[in-house]
């Protein structure tokens, strides 16, 4: 079984804000791939469902960022299920609006809802990183994450971006790579169409 977290805060005074992509692209995955309602458990919100052939939980904590790892940790070891199957769905500052990495393992890189995971879990569990972009500086980054709503023409860049997400969904069975070069795929922009010159007519 696939463990999908998607990590935000939750209440409407934080929906639309960049620290809450996380939990956009969840909710995104349980509507158009047909999982179950939600549910309270494990101190956040679950829906179980199916990519292709596989299980898979959908996990909303609802324990606030900061503590985002009681919620995993319980979900994880209810369900038992290897660290190599729990794929984190979270914004990322350092990555440039629209684009995403995956990877297995590394550092929370101060993240607070990583690093609350950490603190549970251990490292080694799969994270997607959303790219949202840097405010410019450090004493804004608090402000822009948390309190800052996407505006129109974010969504021209996000919604694209979260529709790739969700059709690439699946390929997460496959492995991080697999599930990149689909997103890659899918967010490349089309190539213009260009018309031959066409030749002179000798009426």
């Amino acid at each position: 079984m696939l463990l999908l977290v998607g990590l935000g805060n939750p209440g409407p005074a934080y929906e639309g804000t960049p620290h809450n992509i996380g939990f956009r692209v969840i909710d995104e995955i349980v509507e158009r791939h047909g999982f179950e309602p939600w549910r309270s458990r494990f101190h956040g919100l679950v829906a179980k469902g199916r990519l292709g052939p596989h299980d898979a939980l959908a996990l909303k904590p609802m324990t606030y960022m900061n503590n985002s790892g009681v919620s995993v940790g319980e979900a994880a070891r209810f369900f038992k299920i290897d660290k190599g199957d729990i794929v984190v769905f979270h914004d990322e500052i350092d990555l440039a609006p629209g684009k995403v990495k995956a990877k297995q393992g590394g550092g929370h890189a101060g993240h607070n809802g990583l690093k609350s995971i950490d603190a549970h879990l251990g490292p080694d569990y799969r994270r997607v990183r959303i790219g949202v972009g840097h405010p410019g500086e450090r004493h804004m980054v608090q402000h822009y994450l948390v309190n800052a709503k996407f505006g129109a023409d974010d969504e021209k860049w996000l919604a694209p971006l979260v529709d790739a997400l969700v059709d690439a969904a699946p390929m997460l069975a496959d492995g991080d790579a697999a599930f990149s070069n689909k997103v890659a795929l899918l967010t490349k922009p089309a190539k213009e169409k260009t018309s031959k010159p066409q030749k002179d007519s000798a009426d």
